[in-house]
């Protein structure tokens, strides 16, 4: 089973669960409608890994996103994750009207930074994606649609949370092509105070 640092913590997730089309920003630049009940999707443990893919059948993209642990049922702790995406596959599943798996849930498709423990979700929370050094993606919890209580809350309306389980945000505007090579930086701040880093050279 593939697992997460949190703190001083080895976890493992039984599942990530994502949303989509949460930043108006992003929704607007893949041509996308603003969706009128939260869009949710579930990626296995057997996506989560450190290494960061640019080909796996077909070239993939990135969406960097903030990532919330859960334990008891409560979120307890803040990252930052890539949401690696096959962006022509997507488009031809969306354009048939089929489920997404394909696209968004295989092997190695939720690459994720450690864990930094938390007593609450600050408001302030900010992420940004640099990619060979140039800032591509910045995001916070004021941009978003959903918000992180809100997302939890309308995850256990149907589905129980595994302690360990993870609950990728949504990305903001940037999204694009992972190259062989490139390397990605994230840092998680709050009101300025860097919480964490981590970096990753796409295999």
């Amino acid at each position: 089973m593939n697992t997460v640092v949190v703190g001083n913590r080895v976890v493992v997730p039984s599942k990530v669960v994502c949303v989509g089309r949460n930043y108006v920003d992003h929704i607007k630049e893949l041509n996308n409608d603003v969706p009128e009940e939260m869009v949710l999707f579930i990626k296995p443990n057997s996506a989560i890994s450190d290494e960061l893919l640019s080909f796996h059948h077909e070239v993939i993209h990135y969406e960097a996103e903030l990532s919330f642990l859960v334990e008891d049922g409560a979120i307890v702790a803040v990252g930052v994750g890539l949401d690696l995406t096959k962006r022509g596959l997507q488009s031809k599943l969306k354009a048939k009207g089929l489920p997404w798996e394909r696209a968004k849930a295989f092997d190695g498709s939720a690459v994720m930074s450690q864990f930094i423990p938390i007593e609450a979700i600050s408001e302030e929370f900010t992420f940004e994606l640099l990619i060979n050094d140039e800032p591509t993606q910045w995001g916070n919890i004021e941009l978003m649609i959903n918000k992180p209580l809100q997302i939890l809350d309308e995850i256990q309306t149907f589905m129980s949370l595994e302690d360990g389980d993870i609950v990728m945000s949504g990305t903001p505007k940037g999204v694009g092509k992972v190259n062989a090579g490139d390397e990605f930086k994230v840092k998680l701040s709050d009101n300025g105070s860097t919480l964490l880093q981590a970096s990753w050279r796409a295999l």
